[in-house]
């Protein structure tokens, strides 16, 4: 496993750990219009031909806010690792973070690793 912090000038902390063919984004602090051009960048690279990992899993589980940019920012990467025929997945969805992907109905365009209830009490998938 190697594991890279990336600095950001934000409220956000990004590290990445690799796991075989996998890369786990373990995101702590708030996703808004001034830290998703981080986020936007470090998902991007990973994306890159020739680097691409099977899977990537993004944990949300360190972020206390999440700003409409940000959810932006992960159906581009979403639609690029789809592009690519790599894995996405998110976990670690819960409140606010949780309801505004529900409220926006992008919940549903990603596949999730947590067994957990949503905000309106049905089962996340």
């Amino acid at each position: 496993m190697t594991r890279i912090a990336i600095p950001s000038s934000s409220n956000l902390e990004i590290s990445v750990d690799q796991v075989g063919n996998d890369a786990m984004v373990r995101l702590s602090g708030r996703i808004d219009v001034d830290s998703s051009p981080d986020l936007r960048d470090r998902l991007r690279t990973l994306l890159s031909p020739g680097t691409l990992p099977q899977t990537i899993i993004v944990d949300l589980a360190g972020i206390a806010y999440i700003e409409t940019s940000g959810i932006a920012t992960l159906i581009e990467a979403l639609r690029i690792a789809r592009h690519h025929q790599t894995n996405f997945r998110l976990q670690g969805l819960s409140g606010a973070v949780l309801r505004l992907f529900e409220v926006t109905g992008v919940l549903a365009l990603f596949e999730t690793n947590d067994s957990r209830q949503s905000s309106s009490g049905e089962k996340v998938p």
